[in-house]
C-alpha cells in the first residue's frame, strides 16, 4: 500500500467517529491534528484531507480541522495537546508516538487516531492491538511478518 493510500485509508478512519456525533448535533464535528514531522502543507496531510474529502465530509463545511504543528520540536507537542483539548475538539489525529504519548497525557477523554505509529503496544499506548482499550485507537505500521523471530 502507497503511503498517500494509507494517510487516505487514516482520513476515514478519523472520520468514522465523527459519523454518528454528526446525526446528532447541528454543529461541525472538529478534528484535532497534532503533528511532530509534518506541516499541514505536505503530502500525507494533505492526503488525510483527501481521505476526509473521498469519505464524503465538506472540510471547512461539515467538518473542521484544528491543526497543531510542533515542526519537529518534541518539546512543544503537550502544549500543542492540551491546545486542541481546551478548544473541545471530538477527536484528535496524530503523526507520530511522541504526539500520541502528549495526547494520551493531556486527555483520556477525547478520542485519539494513530497514524505513522510503528508499535502502539510496545510504546505503552494502547494495551494489545485487537482490544486497545482507553481512548486510543487507529493504524499500526507494526510488520511482525516481516521482521521474522529474534
Amino acid at each position: 500500500m502507497r503511503r498517500r493510500d494509507f494517510i487516505a485509508l487514516l482520513g476515514g478512519a478519523a472520520a468514522w467517529p465523527l459519523a454518528a456525533w454528526a446525526q446528532q448535533a447541528p454543529l461541525s464535528p472538529h478534528i484535532g491534528v497534532l503533528l511532530n514531522a509534518f506541516s499541514p502543507g505536505e503530502q500525507a496531510p494533505q492526503a488525510f484531507l483527501q481521505g476526509l474529502r473521498d469519505a464524503g465530509y465538506s472540510v471547512g463545511g461539515d467538518v473542521v480541522i484544528e491543526w497543531r504543528a510542533a515542526h519537529g520540536d518534541r518539546s512543544r507537542l503537550t502544549e500543542l495537546a492540551a491546545d486542541l483539548v481546551q478548544r473541545k475538539v471530538d477527536v484528535v489525529v496524530v503523526d507520530s508516538t511522541p504526539g500520541a504519548e502528549a495526547a494520551k497525557n493531556t486527555t483520556s477523554a477525547i478520542p485519539i487516531v494513530l497514524a505513522l505509529v510503528a508499535d502502539p503496544v510496545g510504546s505503552g499506548l494502547v494495551a494489545s492491538l485487537p482490544r486497545p482499550g482507553g481512548n486510543v485507537t487507529g493504524l499500526s505500521m507494526m510488520t511482525p511478518d516481516l521482521t521474522g523471530e529474534l
